[in-house]
């Protein structure tokens, strides 16, 4: 009876931790919706609302690093420092807006503390006509701090930063074309997948 009683005691043990686990990653994943909507508040020029929604996404002594496609890097100590240095670049470029968009997520968590990798897809608006593109890939280092995950260090390594334009309004009915016209469409060379 005392074995019986042993193995159900040790076989409920593990399958409350492996139950566990999934809500952890869960948890975890959530961070990276989390931290793209404080971004996004800040990309509505709206800095306080981005503070707030990071003050749930990090730890109070969170350290968030920017490497940059050129080798450059930012540091920042805490995520009201973060987000004033992200105000001030989205203001500095006159972005309107802004969208981040994040996928690939990976996750490995060792008791209270896991690492996460996410790719990044934002799209900062310019004007009508000009939106900045980049993309890159965060790193994560995550803890759980009084059965609330958050993370600790985040690295964001950029691996471009394009700018989009389209022709001006005025350019664009100039450029329009009719049934009549006589000048040959010109097709893109647009990559097919195989």
């Amino acid at each position: 009876m005392l074995a019986v009683t042993f193995v159900l005691f040790i076989g409920g043990k593990f399958e409350l931790a492996s139950a566990a686990q999934p809500n952890a990653e869960l948890e975890i994943q959530k961070l990276t919706s989390c931290y793209s909507l404080g971004t996004d508040a800040i990309g509505r020029n709206n800095l306080q609302e981005g503070k707030n929604i990071y003050r749930d996404c990090f730890t109070q002594d969170a350290v968030l690093t920017a490497i940059f496609p050129d080798g450059a890097t930012q540091t920042n100590y805490g995520t009201d420092s973060w987000a004033d240095f992200v105000y001030s670049v989205f203001q500095g470029n006159g972005y309107t807006a802004t969208q981040h968009l994040m996928g690939t997520i990976n996750i490995s968590v060792q008791n209270n503390q896991a690492t996460m990798t996410s790719y990044l897809h934002a799209t900062h608006k310019r004007s009508e006509t000009s939106i900045d593109v980049a993309n890159g890939t965060y790193e994560d280092e995550v803890v759980n701090r009084n059965g609330r995950w958050k993370i600790r260090k985040r690295t964001l390594k950029l691996i471009d930063f394009l700018n989009l334009s389209s022709p001006t309004t005025a350019s664009s009915s100039t450029n329009a074309r009719s049934a009549n016209s006589s000048t040959p469409l010109v097709i893109p060379n647009i990559p097919r997948l195989k």
